[in-house]
């Protein structure tokens, strides 16, 4: 399963935000990184600006260029703003679900809860992060995984109200895909249409 495993604090610097969750290095380093970090930077291109707003979606849902295209080519033959459904397609994924629910801090834990097969959608057990979830759908920790510590740890203090197109069930450790996410739900820090531009060029 592809996947970026470069350095993440890098990334988190080169954009000026946590987009791969908390950050010690870009609390304390809050400046581009590289020899010139701190100097003055060059006027960025338009093409630049849009590449730019590309790659931080990518790395902030953890999905590479092919797959990404793919979603991107999905998105702009849906009925609807292709940015929009860009995104709302990025938050069906089944580790971002798996994140929004609360039961891991980070995406690429959530993904890896997915890939080791402690996540069940609809009672049966998967193990595609990439996994489309439809509205009606549940996911669940799987039985025997309720008691592991990384999940209870996670879900400690955890507000599931943020999140409207998600209702969580804390008796049965399951959560159910509402509806799609209105653009105004999704907090991420995404221009969309700066990558449908891109795209279109």
């Amino acid at each position: 399963m592809a996947r970026y495993i470069g350095p993440k604090s890098r990334i988190a610097r080169k954009f000026g935000e946590a987009i791969f969750g908390p950050d010690k290095v870009l609390a304390k380093k809050n400046y581009p990184p590289g020899q010139h970090g701190q100097g003055r930077r060059k006027k960025t291109s338009e093409y630049g600006i849009q590449l730019r707003e590309k790659q931080k979606a990518k790395y902030t849902y953890g999905v590479l260029e092919k797959q990404f295209r793919n979603l991107y080519e999905k998105a702009h033959s849906t009925k609807g703003v292709t940015g929009e459904v860009l995104l709302q397609l990025l938050e069906s994924r089944l580790d971002n679900i798996v994140f929004r629910l609360g039961l891991a801090p980070t995406r690429s834990g959530a993904r890896q809860l997915v890939s080791h097969k402690h996540i069940t959608v609809d009672g049966r057990v998967v193990n595609i992060a990439s996994y489309h979830v439809r509205a009606g759908q549940v996911i669940a920790v799987r039985e025997k995984d309720k008691s592991m510590e990384v999940i209870a740890v996670s879900l400690n203090g955890f507000n599931h109200s943020k999140y409207p197109w998600i209702e969580w069930n804390a008796t049965s450790m399951s959560g159910t895909y509402l509806h799609i996410p209105e653009r105004e739900d999704i907090p991420e820090n995404i221009k969309e249409q700066l990558i449908v531009e891109l795209y279109s060029k």
